[in-house]
């Protein structure tokens, strides 16, 4: 994901933020961003995006990778979390907003069924292909939304 913020960066988009729950993690990626030149060009913060500050809000676009992934193994209350990502990213996002999300753990189907409530979907971005016992499949799954307003 750092290197999509850094593409951002470069192609002049602006008002770029990233988040994660673990400080060292915010502080590592700051360290890089740095070094490369970027630091000025995104802001970084600790959040946990299950429970969001009000500082978290009114984007036009949301981007995840691992995430969503990441709360549905919770062994404790994994519906639950799920649930609660998708009622974060309503609040995170503008009216019309957009989300992208990149799964290693859920297909197309169960993303769209995730994601029925409050989302339209708009298309599957490709993503790379393998073959295994005469069958193709993904690793991963890309899928754009739009926030319904």
């Amino acid at each position: 994901m750092r290197g999509l913020w850094r593409g951002l960066a470069k192609s002049g988009y602006i008002n770029l933020t990233g988040i994660d729950y673990c400080p060292a993690a915010i502080e590592l990626a700051k360290q890089i961003l740095e070094k490369e030149g970027f630091s000025l060009s995104i802001r970084l913060q600790v959040e946990d995006f299950l429970r969001p500050s009000s500082d978290l809000s009114g984007f036009d676009i949301g981007f995840d990778k691992g995430t969503f992934d990441a709360v549905s193994l919770d062994p404790e209350n994994a519906v639950e979390k799920r649930e609660q990502f998708v009622t974060c990213l309503k609040h995170v996002l503008k009216p019309e907003g957009f989300f992208i999300i990149t799964s290693c753990n859920w297909t197309k189907e169960e993303l769209l069924h995730h994601f029925r409530e409050g989302f339209e979907f708009l298309e599957e971005l490709p993503s790379p292909k393998f073959s295994f016992g005469g069958r193709t499949g993904s690793s991963v799954t890309v899928l754009v939304f739009k926030k319904k307003s």
